[in-house]
Order: structure tokens, then C-alpha cells, then sequence
């Protein structure tokens, strides 16, 4: 029997491009030897990506989450985050509603800057990337393998700073990112489900 040879990389990959968990995506890879693209038709065929058929329909329904902070009874910081949805019926259930206050949680803790990668600036990657090669430089890096440093990296400012690309804070609830969470949420509803926008303030930050 041949034995599936896939990186940890493609699961990465996949798990981002199908929007589900780590075990999901290697399962998927190691029943299609490897096969990125026939991984992530089988996740569509199970219903675990189904997602992405829905991406372009609209989503003009939703609910808002909030969640407030305290600190010796005094409200210090808070978040409103819009999980928006095609539909009011599935808005209004305990299910939908329940994830739009675990992002909220999450974002109070996280501090993401963006909600997806698209939204992170061109220019602001780019400089981000210029100076994580000079520090590799600096650390007297092989030339050769800088371009994998700054990718890993890159991969790393992601996870810090993009909603989508944080691991949920409560790994007792949900095990993956915000990302996955979403995605999960839209195949079970059935309908295109997405973060819309958020907000954070906490006393004293600017």
C-alpha cells in the first residue's frame, strides 16, 4: 500500500483554502495520496467545504456580538464584531448567535488589526518583509534560505494580526482559527457566512 506523502505545508494550505481543521485536512490528503486539488474536491463532496460554492451569494443579514471586559467591576474595554448571514432565520439561532459573542471574546483578547489578509496594505507587508530579510542578514543567515525566514514570518504576522489567521482563544470550545470557525459554521448553516467588521476599544489605548 502506498503511503501518502504530503508536508505540513499542504495541510496549512488546504486547511486555509477549505476552511477546515487540521485532522479534516489530513485525512483528505492522505485518502488522495497527497492530491491538493482532489483533497479539497473530496472536503466539497462531504459538505465540510461547502462554503466556498457560497461565497458570492449575498449576506445581507446578520447579528451583531459584543463582548465587555471588566476589571474590578469597572468596564474597560469592549468589542462589537457583525457576523453577517443570507438569511434572518439562521441570524437569529442560538448557534449563530453564540459565535458572534465567542469572535467578540476572542477579538478583546486577540487584538487583531484586520479581519482578512486582503485587508492588510501591500506596502505594509512588503516593509514587513524587507526588514525581517535585514535582520536574518544580520543574524548571519545563509543567503539561500533568508527567503524561507521571511515567509515563515510573514506567515507568523499573519497569525498575530489577522482575525481570520488567529487560533480561537478557547481551544476547550473550538479547536482551529476564527477562519475555520467561520467556514465550519457556514457548511453546518448552509448559507455564506463571514465577519463583516469589528470594533475594539479599551480605556487609555489609542
Amino acid at each position: 500500500m502506498r503511503v501518502a506523502e504530503f508536508t505540513a505545508k499542504d495541510v496549512q494550505q488546504l486547511r486555509q483554502q477549505a476552511g477546515v481543521g487540521m485532522m479534516d485536512a489530513k485525512k483528505a490528503l492522505a485518502e488522495t495520496e497527497g492530491d491538493l486539488e482532489a483533497a479539497f474536491d473530496l472536503l466539497r463532496e462531504r459538505g465540510l467545504a461547502a462554503a466556498a460554492k457560497r461565497a458570492d451569494r449575498e449576506a445581507a443579514e446578520g447579528a451583531v456580538g459584543s463582548y465587555m471586559h471588566l476589571q474590578d467591576d469597572r468596564p474597560i474595554s469592549g468589542v462589537l464584531v457583525e457576523l453577517s448571514s443570507e438569511t434572518d432565520f439562521v441570524a437569529k439561532t442560538p448557534e449563530f448567535l453564540g459565535a458572534a459573542k465567542d469572535i467578540a471574546m476572542h477579538i478583546a483578547w486577540g487584538k487583531p488589526s484586520w479581519t482578512t489578509r486582503d485587508e492588510v496594505p501591500e506596502e505594509l507587508v512588503a516593509k514587513e518583509a524587507e526588514m525581517i530579510s535585514k535582520q536574518a542578514e544580520n543574524e548571519g543567515k545563509p543567503e539561500h534560505i533568508i527567503p524561507k525566514i521571511v515567509e515563515g514570518r510573514i506567515e507568523s504576522f499573519y497569525k498575530d494580526h489577522v482575525l481570520y489567521d488567529q487560533t480561537f482563544a478557547n481551544s476547550a470550545k473550538f479547536e482551529g482559527t476564527i477562519g475555520e470557525m467561520v467556514s465550519q459554521l457556514a457548511a453546518k448553516m448552509g448559507e455564506n457566512i463571514s465577519i463583516r467588521r469589528f470594533a475594539r476599544l479599551t480605556i487609555g489605548e489609542s
